[in-house]
C-alpha cells in the first residue's frame, strides 16, 4: 500500500479527496507489481482504468473542441483532438504535475527509466482520469482535464495536420499513391522498446524513422519523406 502521506499529497495535486483510495493506488500501480514473480504483489494495476480513462478524456476533449471552435470543419477538429490526446501530450502533463513521483513499479523497471517512459506516463494519466471519474463522477474528472488541457488548445500547431496525414494527402494528390509503413527492427526490453520503421510509396525512395513507439517511428519517417518530397 502507498504511504498515507503520499496519498494525501497526490490527492492535493489532483484536487480531489478520494472516498475510495484504492482507486488512486491502482491508477498509480504498474503491472510489474501485479504480475510475474513479485514477492509482494499489489492487488491491482492501472490497465483496466487506463482503458476507461482514455474514453472519458476523449469525450471531454471532443465536446470542448466542438463548442470552442464552432466555425471549424471536422478535419480541423480532428487535428486539434489528435494533438491533445497523443502520447506526448499526456506524458508532458504527467511530468508537469509530478505524477512520476508517485508511480509504483518494480525496482528494475524504475532503474531503467520506467518512471519517465512516455508510454507509462500516458497510461497513468488516463488511469488517473478514470479513478477521478469513478470516485467523484464526471464533473470531477472534467475539472481535472480542464485544469490541465484547456491552456493547450491554442498552442501553435494544435490545428496543423500531423506528418502522416499530411504525407498521405500529398501522395494522393500527386498520383493517388499511398504510403506504406513497415517495421524493420524492434529492439529493447518491453518497458523501453525502440522501433525502426520504413515508409515508401510506389516509385518513391525509402525513408526510415526511429522512436520509442511504432507511432513515433512512423511519424519521423513520414516527416523525412514529406520534407524531401516538398523540396522537389
Amino acid at each position: 500500500m502507498m504511504e498515507a502521506g503520499k496519498i494525501k499529497d497526490i490527492m492535493s495535486i489532483l484536487g480531489h479527496e478520494f472516498k475510495d483510495a484504492s482507486l488512486l493506488e491502482a491508477a498509480l500501480t504498474h503491472s510489474s507489481l501485479t504480475k510475474g514473480k513479485q514477492k509482494h504483489r499489489a492487488p491491482t494495476d492501472y490497465e483496466r482504468l487506463e482503458f476507461l480513462g482514455d474514453r472519458v478524456l476523449g469525450l471531454v476533449i471532443s465536446e470542448e473542441l466542438f463548442k470552442r471552435f464552432d466555425a471549424e470543419e471536422a478535419g480541423q477538429l480532428s487535428r486539434r483532438y489528435n494533438a491533445q490526446v497523443r502520447r506526448e501530450a499526456l506524458a508532458e502533463i504527467a511530468l508537469e504535475i509530478g505524477l512520476d513521483g508517485y508511480i509504483r513499479m518494480a525496482d528494475d523497471l524504475a532503474a531503467h527509466g520506467g518512471l519517465k517512459n512516455p508510454a507509462i506516463l500516458e497510461d497513468v494519466t488516463e488511469a488517473i482520469i478514470a479513478a477521478l471519474y469513478l470516485d467523484g463522477g464526471f464533473a470531477v474528472a472534467k475539472h481535472f482535464i480542464k485544469a490541465n488541457w484547456w491552456k493547450r488548445f491554442d498552442h501553435e500547431g494544435a490545428s496543423q495536420k500531423d506528418a502522416k496525414s499530411a504525407l498521405q494527402e500529398w501522395l494522393a494528390k500527386k498520383g493517388n499513391l499511398r504510403p506504406i509503413y513497415t517495421v524493420v527492427e524492434e529492439t529493447g526490453p518491453d518497458h523501453d522498446p525502440h522501433f525502426s520503421v520504413e515508409v515508401t510509396a510506389e516509385g518513391r525512395s525509402v525513408y526510415v524513422g526511429r522512436g520509442s513507439s511504432k507511432q513515433a517511428a512512423e511519424k519521423e519517417a513520414a516527416e523525412k519523406m514529406l520534407k524531401d518530397l516538398q523540396s522537389d
